[in-house]
């Protein structure tokens, strides 16, 4: 069906957000993701442009804000309007960006200068778990199996659950810190569940506290742990699972900056 939204009112616009925002629930996206389409289609309901036209008014943002655009407009079109998505407009690659990555000294010291406790348990969980942001705010003390040394990611991206091993540091870290074993393991004082953005401030403090001028994120962290095994010798296989990705050439990203191959390379010139 075609639909001119600009001639609806504006009640009538956010029915169509509601069903959107019904399939994304439905298909279990990530909240970020869901987000991203909702605000996306409301740009687009609301400029009265046809989808190519307001496609080509994102050819100037990054090619992953392009991408964005053009999936959530796919995904309105299928799944709220029950219409076929002609559109083909070619997608730029995207293009390899590596990621920034810590030496096991720059993170040694973001521990060492962190004094509070949970605080110091986010950096060793996004470190020495290889957790992501979102796993973390979500870890309950019932996941933890302290007997046999594993921790169960039950809200992991994609839905998908996996287990980890439980590193002695995250251990002895979480020894520190009173347990309840039906909440989650980052409370405030306050008794709320740490948000996205406590994590980040976190790690941002760290860093800056430990003098890291490179610009990272809590990612960093799990950028790094990947990193680090396979300069050790892990199996790229093994690294995948504990990282939870779907496919083995997101996790082929960690070879382009793992400095073991590269440091045989230079001892050649010797």
């Amino acid at each position: 069906m075609t639909v001119n939204f600009t001639s609806l009112s504006a009640s009538e616009r956010y029915k169509f957000i509601g069903k959107l925002i019904e399939e994304i629930k439905l298909r279990k996206y990530s909240f970020q993701t869901g987000k991203t389409y909702v605000n996306i289609i409301k740009d687009f309901m609301k400029c009265g442009k046809p989808p190519r036209d307001f496609l080509l008014s994102y050819s100037s943002n990054s090619n992953s804000t392009m991408r964005s655009a053009y999936f959530a407009l796919k995904f309105f079109h299928e799944n709220i309007l029950n219409e076929k998505f002609d559109e083909k407009i070619p997608l730029a690659k995207r293009s390899l960006k590596l990621p920034v990555v810590l030496s096991k000294e720059e993170i040694n010291r973001m521990i060492g200068n962190e004094r509070n406790q949970k605080h110091k348990l986010v950096i060793m969980l996004l470190y020495y778990g290889g957790l992501r942001l979102s796993e973390i705010v979500n870890i309950k003390w019932v996941d933890v199996d302290f007997d046999r040394m594993l921790i169960h990611i039950k809200a992991a991206k994609g839905d998908n659950e996996r287990i980890v091993f439980l590193h002695d540091k995250i251990r002895d870290a979480l020894m520190t810190i009173k347990s309840n074993s039906e909440k989650f393991i980052l409370l405030s004082e306050r008794g709320s569940k740490y948000n996205r953005r406590t994590i980040q401030m976190i790690v941002k403090n760290a860093a800056v506290k430990s003098g890291i001028k490179k610009k990272i994120s809590p990612h960093t962290l799990r950028h790094s742990f990947a990193t680090h095994l396979l300069e050790a010798g892990a199996d790229i296989r093994y690294i995948q699972q504990l990282l939870g990705h779907k496919n083995l050439q997101t996790t082929q990203i960690y070879t382009h900056v793992a400095n073991k191959d590269i440091k045989r390379l230079a001892n050649l010139l010797e």
